[in-house]
């Protein structure tokens, strides 16, 4: 297949692009390398890209554009005959949603209405599209599961992914676009965001910095590694659209204690945390925890990374990328 896969540069794109690439598809990938965090790091990513699918080096190109500028994704579409579309470009991030919220309307409202209609024109069989567990906000019951209430989110980033999810189901049922979403949940691993709190910790935990503790670390997250996230993504990319489903939960079913995280991090670095303890962040949610059934049921998405092992991962891919001694 071709496949255009924004947001190629970012985390979980980049690891998508590779496992895309090494199964024989051809992949254009596209990112406008912003610096809400690093772009050196994204640069570094697009790199590994290459390096890990050399043998078929031939399925990849990248282009810098942005989802938002539509002429500049006019000429991507029309030129691609794309089979699928994978959408993982937005503007990530809940706590910066408070600092500049503009962005997240450019890239996650009109960048994503381009995406829809370009999808539309060009006939494309199937858009996958990167939700958020944001979505749920503060639901009481868990596991989230994907009939539950997603009226009341937290932060201007949960209510542009919501808004996603309702934009993509007016196109699926008044322009007949074949839509998936996946509501991800907490990804963490090696190439993984300087802005999530696996990176944070990791990074002062081992430089002996001080780390913010919300809630007095009284929050769970359903951590869950990358490598088991992409092959429920290529999954979905790969097999037939399930109608039926068109958005699924896509994380590990097994939330973690914030302070059971960090002693996971003390344990696997050898040293010990500089806890600040805090009250609650606003726009936080007090747990995430995600039933997965439906995934497991219509592409057979098994999660299987304890914690312990994912943590030492991303913990070697730290030390190596950043020659920490």
């Amino acid at each position: 297949m071709r496949i255009l896969l924004t947001g190629v540069a970012g985390f979980i794109g980049a690891h998508t692009a590779i496992e895309l690439i090494n199964n024989g598809h051809t992949v254009v990938g596209i990112d406008n390398m912003n610096a809400y965090y690093e772009p050196s790091l994204k640069k570094a990513r697009l790199a590994y890209i290459r390096k890990c699918t050399s043998k078929n080096k031939g399925l990849f190109s990248f282009s810098q554009k942005d989802i938002a500028d539509l002429p500049a994704m006019e000429k991507i579409f029309k030129k691609g005959k794309f089979d699928k579309v994978c959408n993982l470009a937005a503007q990530a991030g809940v706590r910066y949603s408070f600092e500049n919220p503009a962005s997240y309307i450019h890239s996650n409202i009109v960048g994503f209405f381009n995406i829809l209609e370009l999808c539309v024109k060009y006939k494309i069989k199937h858009l996958i599209y990167a939700s958020s567990s944001s979505v749920y906000g503060n639901n009481s019951k868990v596991p989230f599961a994907e009939q539950d209430c997603t009226d009341n989110p937290q932060s201007l980033y949960a209510a542009t992914k919501k808004s996603n999810e309702l934009m993509a189901n007016v196109y699926m049922q008044q322009r007949n676009l074949s839509c998936t979403g996946l509501r991800f949940f907490t990804v963490y691993g090696p190439w993984g965001r300087p802005d999530m709190a696996p990176y944070k910790f990791m990074k002062k935990i081992l430089e002996g910095e001080p780390i913010e503790v919300f809630n007095k670390g009284k929050l769970s997250r359903d951590f869950s590694y990358i490598k088991d996230i992409v092959k429920g993504i290529v999954a979905v990319i790969e097999g037939p659209n399930k109608s039926k489903h068109p958005i699924y939960n896509i994380g590990n079913r097994q939330p973690v204690e914030l302070t059971d995280f960090i002693r996971t991090i003390e344990d696997t670095t050898g040293k010990k945390a500089k806890k600040v303890m805090k009250g609650m962040q606003k726009g936080d949610v007090y747990t995430t925890f995600a039933s997965t059934l439906l995934l497991e049921q219509d592409y057979n998405f098994k999660p299987n990374t304890p914690l312990k092992n994912g943590i030492a991962e991303f913990y070697k891919w730290y030390t190596d990328f950043y020659k920490v001694e």
